[in-house]
């Protein structure tokens, strides 16, 4: 079995993966990046892709998809206040600018 090939993943962990990568995307984050990302917490959270046979299940671990949330704004409070502020007025024009074009 090739690199990459998903063939022994559930359907729940495909969906899953999807959902995941889709909500990095929506965020702004590239196609490959959110997929290696997307991959990466359904492997950390399930132990990878399922093997057959009765008794081989594990309880998922779901600290992986917590732990972004928690990380967010640590780097954000060591910059300047009118960093800080650049920046949001900057994202602010983006969505604008993104919601106009839908």
């Amino acid at each position: 079995m090739p690199r990459g090939d998903k063939s022994a993943y559930t359907d729940k962990q495909k969906r899953k993966a999807e959902h995941i990568e889709q909500g990095y995307e929506d965020r702004g984050v590239g196609k490959e990046e959110a997929e290696r990302r997307a991959w990466a917490t359904v492997n950390k959270e399930t132990g990878g892709g399922k093997k057959s046979g009765s008794g081989r299940g594990k309880v998922e671990n779901h600290a992986p998809s917590r732990k972004g949330g928690r990380l967010g704004g640590a780097a954000a409070a060591s910059r300047p206040a009118a960093e800080r502020s650049a920046s949001a007025k900057k994202a602010a024009a983006t969505r604008k600018r993104n919601a106009a074009s839908k």
